[in-house]
């Protein structure tokens, strides 16, 4: 035997090393691990949730609009050139007859979807009077006669009998509280947001319901006057209306719907003192 260390004994001087270099190597994993569950996890931003706008008091709200959550569209010099604007996709006809042909089936049964989970959740019934903003050429008041709500009209710049009337959403053609339920999803084609919605409490009655789609996420299209970038300014602009739920919907590019119901009203009874006495 020589002087050196036997190759049958190196495994036995490894072992303490390597157990070593096992322990140090599992005490760092550890700490690695614990280190990342501390760190904080980035939030995805998303539209503001219904429990928070329902607390939006006027004068928060009235900031939040101001915060440049909701942007009118710069390029339209008149009013004329945007109603100019909207008729140029209304009345284009090879639109319009893709909606009334193609399009017509696959819209009609989505928004009948819609509407029938509104029923289900109590907003709306069979004997709501109902209005559809924006309407084009009536699949949304198809879908909504199909589920039952018989008693149900369209607007657009366009009409489209008998379905759809003849009428500005800025200035809707209709008196005082005339309807139930109103529904659209054309926000974002209102040069002026707070007379779009203005109109909407004025012909809805007390206990009504408002339901708008809209698009939060990404930008609409080249026709739309206006640009909003979360929820809040929206329920800044209804100021007779509460928020009943916003929830995620697939609506044919508008990924967010705001269910609004307008306020009752509450007259004060003043109590008579049956003994005349102060």
């Amino acid at each position: 035997m020589n002087g050196g260390v036997s190759n049958s004994k190196l495994p036995l001087l490894l072992k303490p090393f390597l157990l070593s270099f096992f322990l140090s190597l599992s005490i760092l994993l550890l700490f690695l691990a614990a280190s990342r569950s501390l760190s904080p996890t980035p939030i995805p931003s998303l539209p503001t949730s219904a429990a928070t706008v329902r607390y939006l008091d006027s004068s928060s709200a009235t900031a939040a609009a101001a915060g440049g959550g909701l942007r009118i569209r710069k390029g339209l010099h008149s009013y004329d050139a945007y109603i100019q604007l909207q008729l140029n996709k209304t009345l284009n006809p090879k639109l319009r007859k893709l909606w009334k042909t193609r399009d017509w089936d696959r819209k009609v049964r989505v928004f009948a979807a819609f509407f029938r989970s509104l029923t289900r959740r109590g907003l709306l019934s069979n004997s709501s009077r109902a209005l559809s903003i924006g309407a084009r050429v009536g699949q949304e008041v198809e879908a909504l006669r199909r589920v039952g709500v018989n008693d149900s009209i369209g607007m657009d710049l366009v009409p489209s009998p008998p379905l759809v009337v003849r009428g500005d959403f800025h200035a809707q053609p209709f008196p005082n509280a005339s309807f139930d339920f109103e529904f659209s999803n054309v926000f974002d084609h209102a040069l002026y947001p707070e007379k779009f919605v203005g109109e909407i409490e004025r012909t809805l009655r007390p206990g009504g319901v408002c339901v708008l789609h809209v698009s939060i996420s990404k930008r609409a299209d080249k026709y739309s006057a206006n640009d909003l970038y979360s929820v809040g300014p929206l329920v800044a602009l209804f100021r007779e209306s509460e928020v009943v739920g916003v929830r995620r919907v697939d609506g044919f590019g508008l990924d967010t719907e705001v269910v609004f119901r307008k306020k009752m009203i509450h007259k004060n009874k003043k109590k008579i003192n049956p003994k005349g006495t102060d």
